[in-house]
């Protein structure tokens, strides 16, 4: 880069930042802003609460109706029952009859008591039946609580005409999943003979679990499967509300590790899916909420069958649990896990997940199996590396010839002409300029894999690894108290790691290209050395177990690079080139060269036919001057 475009690319740097810096507003003005979006948030909570509220009393009202088949289930203590086994314990309410807080054993929270997915206020879940007089809403109701078993129980809803509703509960051994059955007896008068459906509204506020906000807030999200098709999800950073006209297999609402799936033997239907965002510093993620329908038999003949997944994002965990829901379906609850783009994820589900398993089975500490893997996955991917690099090798070896031919057509109207001969150049010595392109595109999907794996993978969860405490969120070795821009509270070490090695093997890969002194390919290495920068600021909120992978992953590269440079002799490469030069007054162009010869003669003919015409008027004028 000539010195007049390095001033003006350092001139236009410190005009962006130094116009970021005087148009940042002040500390007063952002307290404002901050307590105007507070105030709004207050009014949308208190306008909420005070529709609640309306809401309680007239249910309220209706419930004190002595007149109710339900008006002895209006009245009553709220009383407890637990379901466990090793791996979850759910404690059920008879207060609506519904399940009210779930601890997962084998899985701690970032104060390293037992991970609670929800308890208390919450989550909510109300089932509402449509009678012939009058409506019947469970979240309002005290269920009888019988037949209780470590694994199962009824709630029972008794009416006073001597018939019943049954939650029927069922907590499967060695899993994650819950069996529910709404199923009426003796209520045919109730209903009308017309109901088929009953409406859920469920909601639950979604812990924050981890220890960085903003990260856990990427994979943060309510989901759904729709009956046939693939999963769809609503919005990871805003607020969204959602009707969704098509029938659903399941609901969750998903954590960036741990998810509570609602799922429906007979679909769910006519949904209202709703997500809003919660506030840093308030313990939750998101505000879920789903209204639907689903189908209801008020005779009791057929049960309606529903079921619970309340567990972890593991991808194995959950496709096992595909096999424990209902027979005529496939869940595919394993898309809760992200793998990436399909064909990423086919890399991800068949082999990257499988070397997983087997180098974690050995015991090895975490941030060992990430560098075995990126070892492995570089050994597996040095052909194309190599097959790159010969290409490369190659065009610096023809760079002489490159540089006459620059010489011999320094002028911009004769480029077309240069490149043709180029070509003809690298055809006649057998080499592709896009010969190191291809296998390095074949690379990506490999990289590619790793990056959409390691953040999704549960099993780096709070796994310690040298300085980083948790390989499954930001190493803040280095920490303060206030927020800077762009930067945050902290500086993430493995971060730095990565974003220097990047800018050493940007130098090495220029080297490998040997761009020489054409400004535009300065102006290129200038922008180069900047995405580093870029990736610094990005990634400093990530999860150390990615900037740890990145980080190795490109020390490996650069060992590699310098290991086939001292392999690589480019004169007896161009001595090779030589001795398997082809002449190519035998052969006719095809491809690029052919379209450029196309070219050539297009541009020869054009220009002709230009200098006819510039004759002729020539001609005419000297014509008119006699």
């Amino acid at each position: 880069m000539d010195k007049n475009t390095l001033v003006g690319v350092v001139l236009i740097g410190v005009v962006i930042v130094g116009f970021g810096i005087y148009n940042r507003p002040s500390q007063e003005e952002r307290a404002q802003a901050q307590h105007y979006q507070d105030s709004i948030q207050q009014v949308i909570r208190q306008k909420e609460a005070e529709a609640r509220k309306q809401a309680a009393l007239a249910e309220e009202a209706a419930l004190a109706d002595t007149t109710s088949v339900f008006f002895g289930a209006t009245q009553g203590e709220e009383t407890f029952t637990t379901l466990e086994n090793e791996l979850v314990k759910l404690k059920l309410t008879n207060k609506g009859g519904r399940v009210c807080s779930a601890t997962l054993k084998e899985y701690n929270d970032q104060k390293h008591q037992p991970l609670v997915l929800f308890d208390g206020e919450d989550a909510s879940l109300n089932f509402s039946f449509d009678g012939k007089m009058e409506n019947v809403n469970s979240g309002r109701m005290y269920f009888e609580a019988v037949n209780a078993t470590d694994s199962t129980v009824t709630m029972r809803l008794k009416a006073s005409n001597g018939g019943y509703l049954d939650f029927n509960y069922r907590l499967l051994p060695h899993s994650y999943m819950v069996d529910l059955t709404v199923q009426a007896t003796g209520m045919q008068n109730f209903f009308s003979s017309t109901t088929r459906s009953m409406g859920i509204d469920w909601m639950q506020r979604a812990r924050q679990m981890e220890k960085g906000f903003n990260f856990e807030q990427r994979y943060t999200s309510l989901t759904y499967k729709p009956v046939g098709d693939s999963f769809d999800y609503l919005s990871e950073t805003s607020d969204e509300q959602k009707d969704v006209p098509e029938a659903l297999d399941w609901v969750a609402f998903k954590n960036q590790y741990f998810s509570c799936v609602f799922m429906a033997g007979q679909s769910f239907m006519n949904a209202s899916l709703d997500s809003k965002i919660e506030q840093q510093g308030s313990g939750y993620m998101k505000n879920y909420r789903a209204e639907m329908n689903t189908a209801f038999d008020p005779t009791g003949v057929q049960p309606t069958h529903l079921q619970f997944y309340f567990g972890p994002n593991h991808f194995k965990t959950l496709l096992a649990s595909n096999d424990l829901s209902f027979t005529d379906k496939d869940q595919e609850l394993e898309d809760l896990v992200y793998l990436g783009w399909p064909i990423i994820r086919l890399i991800n589900r068949w082999f990257t997940i499988n070397l997983f398993d087997w180098l974690s089975g050995m015991g090895l500490s975490m941030g060992i199996v990430i560098l075995l893997m990126t070892i492995i996955v570089k050994i597996l991917v040095l052909p194309t590396t190599w097959k790159s690099f010969i290409s490369s090798a190659k065009m610096r070896a023809l760079k002489p010839y490159v540089d006459k031919l620059n010489a011999k057509y320094p002028n911009p109207e004769d480029a077309l002409k240069k490149q043709q001969e180029t070509m003809s150049l690298y055809r006649e010595y057998n080499v592709s300029p896009m010969g190191g392109c291809l296998p390095m595109l074949l690379q990506t999907p490999v990289y590619m894999a790793l990056f959409f794996f390691v953040p999704n993978a549960i099993e780096f969860r709070q796994q310690s690894f040298l300085w980083a405490d948790d390989l499954s969120a930001y190493d803040d070795l280095i920490s303060w108290n206030m927020s800077l821009p762009l930067l945050g509270n902290h500086l993430s070490l493995f971060c730095l790691l990565f974003s220097a090695t990047t800018v050493i093997n940007q130098i090495v890969m220029m080297r490998q290209q040997d761009m020489g002194n054409n400004p535009q390919m300065a102006a290129m290495k200038w922008m180069m050395y900047i995405m580093p920068l870029m990736f610094f600021f990005i990634f400093n909120d990530y999860a150390a177990g990615l900037s740890y992978y990145y980080f190795i992953s490109g020390l490996l590269s650069i060992l590699t690079l310098w290991i086939m440079r001292k392999m690589t002799d480019e004169k007896k490469l161009l001595a090779q080139l030589e001795a398997n030069k082809r002449d190519l007054s035998q052969q006719k162009p095809t491809g690029l060269m052919a379209k450029l010869e196309a070219l050539q003669k297009e541009q020869e003919r054009l220009q002709k036919e230009r200098m006819e015409r510039m004759k002729q008027t020539q001609n005419h004028n000297k014509n008119s001057n006699r």
